[in-house]
């Protein structure tokens, strides 16, 4: 059937994900056409799809044009920058480095390359959602704890030359004294990640952690994805401080392209079979996010040129500046590839790793809710079993990755980039893809990347503000599934909410309460103590397994026929099969006992 101008469907209505009406595309490589063609669809199928209200214009497995996948590649990769980009900032001073600009914009390169590396693993081999994996927070704690004892606090200037002049054989790269100081350092970060990354290998490979999840249901979901978001609320309010009035103007740009102006289509031209034509498009819901932090980039930019912000760091607005780190991209190198081993060899001890395990464990938790998030914002159905112990095997690989280049932190899933997906309605695993090869690229161009250093805190403090926001949304909405009139249920709910925010607020205010005699078990403590999503979904997942319910009152039965009629959302669980793949596993009977294969037979 032709559809006539009068009989378009509207954007996001899509019959099981396999048509894309912007642009007719179906799930193949074929080239977009203006005018789509159609069979008669399901009716039944499309109504139950819009109820859902998972308006998407992209859902998981389609395939948007090659230069619409760059731009909205370029907007994850921007979205991303913040928090890739603050992991090697923060390390700087207890590394040593301090204002050794060829050093940071080394580690800045090389944190993008193996983050673009771990992105493109996890979402072709991996979990297969359209999830981004950059450096954690969760790792930098006990990197902040293992830098902090007394072997490895920063020298003063005469005693590091000497430490030099002592080790200088021991790194292949051609250095003066003060890379030395800072390098011995970052090998023992890179041994610490290494090491407990294998934790997080066997646990996914093993299977260990989908046998829990047979136990989770929304009460252990939803407060973790919600503290994801509430937890973030003082570095959002820091960023934002800078200048109130700047980062009102990106929260109302963000929503003004993003919700007021998202019915809005843009008219643009396309070349097709040898003629121009004209069709509309939704350019403000696409690039929401990018039009809002570029609009109030650009605004600073031009209040710096003419002077409106104060030029003295101690007065208010000063940070709204966009001149403040122009040093950055004037010293940053033009091209460097980042190699495994470009620091050293890395160094081993025991105190290291098991603190470093403790940051691998508060890791693997909040990146299963962020699975379950990312696939409720892409169209797809909870992710089964096989995808969770596969996705956290991978990220595991993605450590070692990161560990073997030196980056001096890990990777896991990004929560602003799965907010980023329920922003712009775009939820198509070919466009993270696309950002994993931008971040590769461009983490070998240093000045690149350094030129987003110059993006004022305040833009960026209103970025979180929405993004965050979102994702505790996201946390909450799962309980759409639960009986919220049973005082157990309620009971569950705000006690591990509440509790994810007390404990790690009183950790924080008390430092060194915790004295067991032996350091490593303390800062195991510490860490898992001070990570908001551990003890929300913790206390969620005890209490629930243990407080007497029925089935139907914790949501477990709402859930599982949510998963069982995802065919009738825009996928299936095929999604999660590895590609090319599936013919060989079905053929050989082994492959039945692995437990992240999707071939594995569960009892279920």
């Amino acid at each position: 059937m032709r559809l006539t101008t009068e009989e378009k469907i509207e954007l996001g209505s899509k019959d099981q994900g396999t048509i894309n009406p912007a642009f007719g595309v179906k799930d193949s490589d074929e080239q977009p056409q203006l005018t789509v063609d159609i069979g008669d669809p399901h009716t039944e199928s499309l109504e139950e799809a819009v109820d859902k209200g998972s308006d998407l214009v992209y859902s998981i497995n389609d395939r948007p044009p090659w230069y619409l996948c760059i731009l909205l590649g370029f907007q994850h990769y921007i979205l991303a920058f913040g928090g890739i980009i603050a992991v090697p900032l923060i390390l700087a001073e207890p590394l040593c480095i301090k204002d050794n600009n060829s050093a940071k914009s080394q580690l800045i390169s090389t944190i993008f390359f193996v983050s673009g590396l771990s992105t493109l693993l996890q979402t072709s081999i991996g979990t297969r959602l359209p999830i981004l994996q950059g450096g954690t927070f969760s790792f930098i704690t006990p990197t902040l704890a293992i830098l902090a004892l007394p072997k490895w606090q920063c020298p003063a200037p005469k005693a590091s030359m000497m430490l030099a002049a002592q080790n200088s054989s021991s790194s292949p790269l051609q250095m003066d004294d003060s890379d030395e100081v800072w390098m011995t350092r970052m090998r023992e970060i890179q041994g610490a990640i290494l090491v407990s990354s294998l934790v997080q290998i066997v646990l996914g490979f093993s299977g260990l952690v989908g046998l829990v999840l047979k136990y989770i249901g929304p009460l252990a979901i939803a407060p973790t994805i919600n503290l994801i978001g509430l937890s973030l609320f003082i570095e959002a309010g820091k960023k934002s401080g800078g200048h109130w009035g700047i980062a009102a103007l990106t929260v109302c740009l963000i929503l003004l392209f993003s919700q007021y102006l998202s019915k809005v289509d843009v008219p643009m031209i396309a070349y097709k079979d040898k003629k121009w034509k004209v069709f509309q498009y939704p350019l403000f819901k696409l690039f929401s996010a990018l039009f809002g932090m570029c609009g109030a980039w650009l605004v600073c930019f031009l209040l710096t040129i003419f002077d409106v912000f104060p030029s003295k760091s101690d007065e208010y607005g000063f940070s709204a500046r966009t001149d403040i780190s122009l040093d950055a991209v004037t010293n940053s190198p033009w091209f460097h590839v980042p190699y495994p081993g470009q620091w050293g060899m890395p160094t081993f001890s025991v105190s290291s790793v098991l603190g470093m395990m403790a940051g691998v464990l508060a890791s693997t938790m909040e990146s299963i809710g962020d699975y379950y998030a990312c696939a409720r914002l892409s169209g797809a159905p909870p992710p089964p079993t096989h995808a969770i112990n596969r996705g956290i095997a991978v990220e595991g690989i993605g450590c070692v990755l990161a560990a073997l280049w030196g980056t001096g932190n890990g990777t896991t899933s990004y929560s602003q980039n799965i907010a980023a997906l329920g922003i712009t309605k775009v939820g198509s695993r070919l466009v993270l893809q696309t950002t994993g090869l931008l971040m590769i690229v461009l983490g070998i161009f240093g000045k690149f990347g350094a030129v987003f250093i110059t993006i004022p805190d305040p833009v960026i403090g209103g970025m979180f503000l929405v993004m965050f926001g979102m994702i505790a949304a996201v946390g909450i909405s799962n309980l759409q599934y639960v009986d919220l009139n049973s005082s157990r249920n309620l009971l569950i709910l705000g006690f591990s909410t509440f509790s994810g925010l007390v404990l790690p607020t009183w950790f924080h205010s008390n430092p060194g309460i915790i004295d067991t005699g032996i350091k490593e078990l303390d800062q195991v403590i510490v860490v898992l103590f001070t990570t908001h999503m551990f003890i929300g979904g913790f206390f969620g997942f005890i209490l629930d397994n243990t407080i007497p319910g029925t089935e139907k009152e914790r949501g477990i039965k709402s859930w599982q026929d949510k998963a069982q009629q995802g065919n009738t959302n825009f996928c299936d669980a095929s999604c999660y099969d590895i590609p090319y793949c599936n013919g060989i596993f079905k053929r050989f009977r082994c492959f039945q006992y692995l437990p992240f294969l999707p071939s594995f037979k569960t009892n279920e």
